[in-house]
């Protein structure tokens, strides 16, 4: 497969049927290969890295084939392709069964919303059976002006607590896991969020004692990542 997809008879086609031209082949896999998901996972609807982190490309399109050898519609897992996660009141879902040898194509970009379901296979931890897929990342050195936004890294929406849940009604024994899940991951996101802005402020620091930037710069950056944690609730580093 790695051979065949670096050919310009493959990359050629790929544009051809996209209407994305000049993509580019990433050999350093980043982010992208073999995955494999068993029973209890699920991946948080998110929209994907957009810069390469080593060539500095911009990420367009992804390609993921399923390699399961079997798989029934009942277990989850299906990929889904949101409108807009953040907007409950008027997003749209689509699913695609994750079905062996099947492919979907679809374009990188700051609107491009998706995850998958968790899986529920019959058996629970005991089943050996997985999701198993193929993810292939292509670029271009350039992008439409209408597309671009600042480098980021993947940015997730937390998945919502089901309807069901509403004030009132008496939680089940599977309705408290999924609250204790729920509040898991977000608890995992934030923590993410606030390395990386720990890590940024380290950045800074060490780049205004070796470029002289301006106190006052330094001051109001420092400010600007206080505000964001407080708002995450959390406590900014001293």
């Amino acid at each position: 497969m790695d051979r065949f997809i670096k050919t310009p008879e493959f990359l050629n086609w790929l544009s051809q049927a996209t209407g994305i031209d000049d993509l580019l082949y990433d050999p350093h896999y980043f982010g992208g290969g073999t995955h494999e998901n068993r029973h209890g996972q699920e991946l948080d609807v998110h929209v994907d890295f957009n810069r390469h982190p080593i060539t500095g490309w911009h990420r367009r399109l992804n390609l993921i084939v399923y390699l399961n050898d079997e798989w029934d519609e009942d277990w989850g897992g299906a990929i889904e392709f949101h409108k807009d996660p953040r907007d409950t009141q008027n997003n749209t879902i689509t699913t695609v069964k994750p079905a062996l040898n099947r492919a979907v194509i679809f374009e990188t970009t700051y609107w491009s919303w998706h995850g998958f379901e968790r899986i529920e296979l019959p058996e629970g931890d005991q089943d050996t059976r997985s999701r198993k897929s193929l993810a292939l990342y292509f670029y271009t050195r350039t992008r439409p002006e209408a597309e671009l936004t600042p480098p980021h890294s993947t940015i997730y929406v937390e998945r919502q607590l089901p309807e069901h849940i509403q004030p009132g009604v008496v939680l089940s024994e599977d309705d408290h896991a999924t609250i204790v899940r729920l509040l898991a991951r977000r608890d995992q996101h934030l923590k993410r969020l606030y390395d990386n802005i720990l890590d940024l402020g380290g950045q800074l620091e060490s780049a205004r004692r070796s470029t002289a930037i301006p106190l006052t710069l330094y001051r109001r950056v420092r400010a600007l990542g206080g505000r964001v944690l407080r708002k995450l609730g959390l406590k900014p580093a001293q």
